[in-house]
């Protein structure tokens, strides 16, 4: 038995919670579980991360999930998708069981990644392409949703190439999301340029990119800004130099387009917010490398 129709309700849920919160949910909203069949059904099980609803029928995992620190298991990314780590080391334990039959039975999950202390991103439809009962795991693929908004259905993805390709946007949105979850606390969830605290138009822009030597994810290599400061921090219409003052473009300081631009270029000249402790400030080297190419636009 598939359990469809509770698979189904969980992930509408989920999309529920995802409009009100963005994409990374709070443990404290998902704790309350949803509603099925007039009964709250828990999302996951937080102490063992193979979790199985006590309401279900059928014999296999709802949702697997994993810490944001990781410090008992930890998920290897690879290319195929995510190596995900038995509970334990008795593949026949109820734990495990589950895991496999979501195999077996080529049923939809959701993988809770956790991306900073209590919060998680849900992604789904998640599939066990593949059980490894000799390495003490399995493989998991990530597959789409399609339909309209209320009739969505899960679908799992079975070329090769196409599910490489949908595991490579995963991995980068999990990177971009505990990039981000690491960045706004420390800067106390607020844009470090025009102080917006709305945590939902926060994004975490990297200083150095990522796909270069210097571009380490860390917060030292981060700025909390609002999603319009991070676009134009991007197109180097705005820099932040070494001293961390702010450097609005000449091509914007000369165009008169409306009050819009005018908030845009009133922070030329101001110093960021940084975080407190001295470790996470932005590194002056980086910050020097991004302002020199931010000079030569």
């Amino acid at each position: 038995m598939r359990d469809d129709d509770v698979r189904s309700s969980c992930f509408a849920a989920l999309d529920v919670l995802q409009a009100k919160w963005g994409p990374d949910i709070p443990y404290a909203a998902l704790v309350e579980g949803f509603n099925f069949r007039a009964r709250r059904v828990p999302f996951l099980n937080r102490a063992f991360g193979i979790y199985r609803a006590s309401g279900q029928r059928g014999p296999a995992a709802l949702s697997v999930n994993s810490s944001y620190k990781q410090d008992r298991y930890q998920d290897e990314q690879t290319p195929e998708g995510v190596l995900y780590r038995y509970q334990g080391v008795d593949p026949e334990n109820h734990f495990n069981r589950w895991l496999r039959n979501a195999h077996v039975l080529d049923v939809p999950l959701v993988y809770f990644v956790g991306t900073r202390p209590n919060w998680y991103r849900p992604f789904y439809p998640t599939f066990v392409e593949r059980d490894i009962p000799d390495e003490l795991r399995v493989l998991l693929t990530f597959g789409r949703m399609r339909g309209s908004y209320d009739e969505r259905e899960p679908v799992h993805i079975t070329d090769a190439i196409e599910r490489r390709y949908e595991v490579g946007l995963v991995k980068k949105r999990i990177h971009q999301a505990q990039f981000r979850g690491a960045v706004l606390p420390a800067y106390r969830e607020r844009c470090a340029i025009c102080r917006l605290r709305e945590v939902r138009l926060l994004d975490a822009a990297h200083i150095v990119a990522d796909t270069e030597e210097a571009g380490e994810p860390t917060i030292s290599n981060g700025l909390s800004l609002c999603s319009i400061h991070h676009r134009a921090y991007d197109e180097d219409l705005v820099g932040v130099a070494p001293d961390l003052r702010v450097h609005v473009s000449r091509r914007l300081l000369d165009d008169d387009d409306g009050p819009m631009l005018a908030v845009l270029k009133g922070f030329n000249g101001v110093t960021i917010a940084t975080p407190s402790k001295k470790v996470w400030r932005p590194n002056p080297d980086r910050l020097g490398m991004r302002f020199e190419r931010f000079l030569a636009t």
